[in-house]
């Protein structure tokens, strides 16, 4: 079981009704959804079938009803469902949403008909209702998202994998809304390509929170080679990555950093860092950290190269959709004449999660001009064959905004021979997507992800929370 099905998830639901129709297909889609939140680790919240007519929404007062209902529980409640057994009634289901004061992504979900149940003991128009039910949604100012088929059952297959898109959603967009981010130390000053505005992710819910390097290094110094600390994180690293090849100095170097990382973190509730990994850290510490930043994302707290806050802010946005570690990566070469093939490569810190044959060594690039000897502590592995979604966060100062691209791709087990974390990457339509890149001034980083997730990111970033965002071969129009 991975990290995503092991999460437990709180949704507030509504069951729509329309008083003509058969009472009956309320109490038939309140059976099917308990069996479906079951199957999927989904704690409802919702009226009891005492509450209203079969637990349904109809009236005015069922809405005030739900209302209360769902604002006391605002503090769980990460999106909301609206099922329609049958047409509905769109204006106490609109009510309801409003009443309640949630800010969450809505799912709107419409029972088929039969083609041998149109008479009045069967009947739904559920596919009419649902437009209705949008319809009023756009009235009152709320965003909501739907269902790949206009209709679709509950215990459909299709249906639960709507569901958990719709989940992935919610978590993007409740994550991204109240994130801190860690910037450590100035960005390099080779790299414009990492500049963002701390204005326009604040704006957004993403706040930054920034510690200067020289403040690490004095730490890290004012902490004795004998501590107890020390000692348990060396043993914590070589159980992470094959160290035979890093010298105890050097050991020494990264556990103390990442202890002063930790603490800072743990002071000021950070859940993602941006590291300015050269040259400042090997000219005057000695050491690349790589591996720890890669133990930090493989742990969910993603950690980015450079001092990339917005490339951070999409590994997030990633690893909360998937649910698993996400890692930044260069769009960096060519694959021979291939042409929706590429090579994914950083010197590298990415999370075990993509390196099974994972060892800790140096960046023999970085080693050139600092000395290869500072350089320890960089990984080297290659990602096997599958999934991968990519994407990226860039704020846009000059329009004043945030856009994104993200999308699929897979990775694949070309022969590739060079150093550091690498990846062979095939993407359809690989050229047109890097000259929308390029046409967009986009950044020469990205996050990737060893999932398909795109479709729910660029849901969330673009529906939710209003960003300007490209889908890679979307397979649906907005």
């Amino acid at each position: 079981m991975d990290r995503e099905q092991m999460q437990s998830m709180t949704i507030a639901v509504i069951v729509g009704n329309r008083d003509f129709f058969p009472d009956t297909l309320i109490t038939e889609a309140r059976r099917d959804l308990v069996k479906l939140f079951a199957a999927m680790n989904i704690t409802p919240v919702w009226l009891f079938a005492s509450e209203t007519e079969r637990g349904a929404v109809e009236t005015w007062t069922d809405a005030v009803r739900c209302g209360e209902l769902f604002r006391t529980h605002r503090a769980e409640i990460q999106g909301i469902l609206v099922c329609l057994p049958n047409f509905g009634d769109e204006k106490g289901i609109a009510d309801s949403i409003r009443l309640s004061e949630l800010q969450v992504p809505i799912l709107i979900q419409a029972c088929p008909d039969d083609l041998d149940q149109f008479g009045l003991e069967r009947r739904r128009d559920a596919f009419c209702g649902k437009i209705s039910v949008c319809n009023n949604l756009r009235q009152y100012g709320l965003k909501y998202s739907l269902t790949r088929d206009h209709t679709v059952a509950v215990l459909d297959p299709a249906f639960q994998e709507d569901l958990a898109q719709f989940l992935q959603v919610c978590r993007t967009v409740g994550g991204l809304r109240r994130v801190r981010i860690g910037a450590v130390g100035a960005r390099p000053n080779a790299f414009n390509t990492t500049r963002y505005s701390e204005k326009l992710l604040e704006a957004a819910g993403i706040s930054v929170n920034t510690i200067d390097l020289s403040e690490v290094f004095g730490s890290a110094a004012s902490i004795a080679h004998d501590d107890r600390r020390v000692k348990e994180r060396i043993e914590t690293i070589r159980s992470y990555a094959d160290a035979s090849a890093a010298p105890d100095d050097s050991m020494l170097k990264m556990a103390k950093f990442a202890i002063v990382i930790d603490d800072w973190m743990l002071s000021l509730g950070l859940t993602a860092t941006a590291i300015q990994c050269w040259s400042s850290m090997q000219k005057n510490y000695g050491v690349n950290v790589c591996t720890i930043m890669s133990m930090m994302s493989e742990q969910m707290l993603p950690s980015a190269c450079e001092v990339d806050i917005a490339g951070v802010v999409s590994m997030y946005a990633l690893q909360l959709a998937s649910g698993k570690p996400s890692a930044l990566v260069d769009w960096n070469n060519n694959y021979g004449k291939d042409p929706d093939k590429c090579v994914f490569f950083h010197c590298g810190n990415w999370a075990k999660d993509f390196l099974p044959d994972i060892r800790i060594g140096t960046a023999p690039i970085l080693g050139t001009v600092l000395g290869e000897e500072n350089t320890v502590g960089a990984l080297e592995g290659r990602t096997p064959a599958g999934p991968v979604t990519f994407g990226r966060i860039s704020t846009d100062d000059l329009a004043g905004k945030i856009r994104a691209y993200v999308g699929d791709g897979e990775f694949t087990d070309d022969p590739l021979d060079t150093f550091g974390t690498k990846a062979v990457v095939k993407v359809p339509r690989l050229q047109q997507l890097m000259r929308r890149i390029c046409r967009n001034g986009f950044e020469h980083h990205a996050a990737m992800n060893g999932s398909h997730c795109a479709a729910a990111v660029a849901e969330a970033l673009e529906n939710y929370l209003g960003w300007d965002v490209y889908h890679h071969n979307a397979p649906f129009e907005p």
